[in-house]
């Protein structure tokens, strides 16, 4: 991406231009997704919304080109729970090269029972992880192809207190939704950093960076009709916790400093500023178990095994 000016400060509200560049972003018609595709759309970045549901991209497109006079945006029919159509969708792409996806979908259940995809696979860690790790590999020579390709993981605070339990990734043995939920984002984002680290040894100039919105609400989001309605009320009954937390349009801003900074490196992780909770995007330190290598290559090959993938991931070495 094109570089913001030297010794500035990353301004949110002024975006360096992203002018013939082309970003991807699962889950792009809604919630933290859809605001990091306005956000991207507003810096001249033609963006592609990665959606299961082709009505809902559509009035996400419509939302984004209201607000963004002149937005190039398009659909991309994507169901990351069928790692068997991922091939095909990424030749829809119809692109000779990609420089930037934002791994962003994501399902989070809240009640039992157990959720299986048509493969067989656990519902969120499938999508969460599964998916994007399959995409990646199909995505690799686009990605490889541009001049900066970058790969964007969308983490969450809720993989912060959970570990991974290699032996039982699909919560097969013990399932418990929110603990599963935080077990599949802690796979993405351990995939992620692992991912870098490869890219790194095979000499590749594509990164991986992970970045993650911090507490990011419903109530304190600006409405995006008909994709996001917040009603004055209950938008006035979240002011309070406004001190802590923040919208979902301010969750976007790290995500979006991750794709479009030049100062970004691989392997690092971005979030909000006061207490990773809420503010202006910055760096963050790794915790130590999100940078385990062990159990990252543990992951990895389970991950290659589950999705069918070689284990280079389509990157070869340079």
């Amino acid at each position: 991406m094109l570089p913001a000016p030297q010794n500035q400060p990353w301004d949110v509200h002024c975006l360096p231009s992203a002018e013939g560049r082309t970003v991807l972003v699962t889950g792009g018609n809604a919630g933290i997704g859809y605001f990091v595709a306005e956000q991207l759309a507003a810096t001249g970045a033609v963006i592609v919304l990665g959606s299961r549901d082709a009505a809902k991209a559509d009035a996400a497109m419509a939302s984004i080109r209201a607000r963004v006079p002149g937005a190039r945006v398009r659909h991309l029919q994507l169901d990351l729970a069928d790692l068997s159509s991922l091939r095909a969708v990424v030749d829809a792409l119809g692109l000779d090269r990609l420089d930037a996806v934002v791994h962003n979908a994501g399902v989070a259940l809240d009640d039992p029972p157990r959720r299986e995809t048509g493969d067989g696979h656990e519902l969120m860690f499938a999508t969460n992880h599964l998916g994007h790790f399959a995409l990646t590999r199909w995505l690799a020579p686009l990605l490889s192809a541009a001049p900066e390709g970058r790969i964007v993981t969308v983490g969450s605070f809720a993989a912060r207190s959970e570990r991974l339990d290699v032996e039982d990734l699909q919560s097969r043995q013990d399932y418990r939704p929110k603990r599963t939920y935080g077990r599949s984002k802690l796979a993405q984002m351990c995939f992620a950093f692992e991912l870098d680290r490869r890219l790194r040894a095979a000499g590749s100039t594509v990164l991986s960076v992970v970045a993650h919105p911090g507490g990011a609400l419903d109530a304190l989001t600006p409405s995006r009709p008909p994709v996001h309605v917040t009603p004055p009320g209950k938008r006035l009954r979240a002011m309070p916790v406004g001190l802590v937390v923040q919208g979902k349009d301010a969750g976007a801003w790290p995500i979006v400093r991750a794709v479009l900074d030049a100062e970004v490196a691989g392997g690092q992780l971005w979030g909000p500023r006061v207490f990773g909770l809420r503010g202006t995007p910055r760096r963050e330190p790794v915790p130590s178990h999100m940078a385990d290598r062990t159990v990252a290559a543990r992951l990895w090959d389970a991950s290659c095994e589950l999705a069918g993938t070689d284990p280079l991931l389509g990157f070869r070495r340079q």
